[in-house]
């Protein structure tokens, strides 16, 4: 009896390693939980093309949005841990989510983390008809219509949302925030002139601004944005240390076996050293993560300390979604 016990546990360990061994042997999901065409989603197209070479895999973007990006992270979270269903989300879905929303998962505990992908920068932009030509002068108007000013968001609690609180707090100011069904839907408004300014992902906002159809103020980091070297970032611009940005990662559901993890992370180290890839994230106005960061240690503790650092900024400002 003892012997057949023996026997089926190596059995049980061969045909889990030869899976291991020809993983991926079906074509990938990889759902991104936000809308076609969103910055993440558009970086997600990037990083699926690359993994299909690399994996030897089709690796299919599927967008299941919804409930704050929630729906499509949760689809995840009850998928098989087999490495055929994945997840590129950030801090949005996999932080911010956990402490807005009454979630059936927990965004730390239900997945294994892959890799962090890239970080996008956040603007401040405003409508083309606003008469304030920089950010000081921004901060002054805003300052003389307390009350009065309107910010497009991607909804409430969303990192623009959050972004924008965190400004009012910062500032001294006061202004109204209008909350949209992602930030896609806002940016059309604000070129439209119905709302009056956002702090928005560059991939989402450069176009417009270099159309001439919005004003860009600053980034909200320490360096210009490469794709944009005019604009000024906040240091220069008079908001000193008001950094902010939108980083992006890969995710697995819990349980995922950690040979396929390894084999998804050397795909994505891969991708992220292609110097095409990173030319193409820097026309988007974002930047991959550096090699040494590019772990899924260094994903799982990132998440924590996002964690640490925001729900109990939203949890103090009552932000609950609508």
């Amino acid at each position: 009896m003892r012997s057949l016990l023996i026997a089926g546990i190596f059995a049980a360990a061969s045909i889990s390693s030869i899976q291991a061994q020809v993983y991926p042997s079906n074509p990938i999901t990889m759902i991104v939980p936000l809308p076609a065409g969103s910055a993440f989603d558009v970086t997600a197209r990037l990083l699926a093309e690359h993994l299909r070479v690399s994996l030897g895999q089709p690796v299919i973007v599927e967008n299941a949005t919804g409930a704050s990006g929630s729906v499509g992270t949760g689809r995840c979270a009850r998928a098989a841990p087999d490495g055929y269903t994945l997840c590129f989300g950030g801090v949005g879905t996999h932080v911010l989510n956990g402490a807005v929303l009454a979630l059936p998962y927990d965004v730390l505990k239900d997945f294994e983390p892959v890799s962090l992908i890239a970080t996008a920068q956040l603007l401040i932009v405003a409508k083309k008809a606003m008469v304030a030509n920089n950010l000081r002068d921004l901060i002054a108007w805003l300052k003389a219509n307390s009350g009065k000013a309107s910010q497009g968001t991607g909804g409430p609690g969303s990192l623009t949302h959050i972004a924008g609180l965190s400004l009012q707090e910062k500032t001294g100011t006061r202004f109204g925030s209008v909350p949209y069904r992602g930030a896609g839907a806002a940016i059309n408004d604000l070129v439209a002139g119905h709302i009056d300014i956002m702090i928005d992902l560059a991939p989402n906002s450069l176009p417009h601004v270099r159309a001439g159809t919005i004003k860009a103020y600053a980034v909200m980091a320490k360096t210009r944005l490469a794709a944009a070297p005019d604009i000024p970032t906040v240091d220069e611009a008079g908001l000193p240390g008001f950094h902010m940005s939108a980083w992006q990662a890969l995710w697995a559901p819990k349980g995922t076996p950690t040979t396929v993890i390894a084999r998804l992370n050397a795909a994505i180290v891969e991708a992220l050293a292609d110097p095409t890839v990173r030319s193409r994230l820097a026309d988007l106005g974002q930047e991959g993560f550096p090699r040494e960061q590019q772990t899924p240690e260094t994903l799982g503790a990132w998440q924590k300390t996002e964690i640490e650092k925001w729900w109990p900024i939203v949890k103090a400002a009552n932000i609950k979604a609508e």
